[in-house]
């Protein structure tokens, strides 16, 4: 049974600023709200867009969606660790408290529990479909994929580019950790 965590994730969503993973849900009845994409990047700072005066190289398509949608700029991550962050974002919920307090890379066992009502969630109740891609890091085991969390589709990596098993380096996690 799901715990009910609507109010964490409204409070969570007043100062909505996933590519390391993308949201995006859409209506699946006759239009009664609308769209939204969620962009949540890790380690971006806030003039790393065009829109928010990058210098050296350009963002146009992100550009243009900031030119055409509704814009949040301030937003504070519920901690510094990728995976942690999300679980915060996804749940309205401090990652502590649900037992996500790091990032779980390929050799983990856990993940997001499946009693941590998502918004995707929630938003399936109101009748929208959800997708997330890139960077899930909230688990790599079947249990814990996006897809077992409320969202219809889901396209990216399980965990950090740099935590596969067969990553260049050769070993993980590097000898300086």
């Amino acid at each position: 049974m799901k715990k009910n965590n609507t109010y964490h994730w409204k409070k969570a969503l007043l100062p909505l600023g996933l590519v390391t993973s993308l949201l995006s849900c859409s209506e699946t009845k006759e239009q009664e709200h609308t769209n939204f994409i969620v962009i949540f990047m890790d380690d971006m700072g806030y003039g790393d867009l065009g829109v928010t005066g990058a210098i050296g190289y350009e963002t146009p398509n992100l550009d243009k969606m900031a030119g055409e949608g509704m814009r949040f700029t301030r937003f504070y991550a519920a901690q510094a660790v990728s995976g942690a962050s999300r679980a915060g974002l996804l749940t309205g919920c401090y990652p502590n408290r649900i037992s996500m307090a790091g990032a779980p890379d390929h050799r983990a066992v856990t993940g997001i529990h499946e009693d941590e009502e998502t918004i995707a969630e929630v938003l399936k109740e109101k009748g929208y479909q959800c997708a997330a891609y890139g960077k899930w890091h909230l688990g790599h085991l079947k249990p814990f994929l996006p897809i077992h969390h409320g969202f219809d589709e889901y396209f990216g990596i399980p965990y950090s580019n740099d935590m596969w098993p067969h990553h260049p380096t050769g070993t993980y996690p590097p000898p300086y950790l």
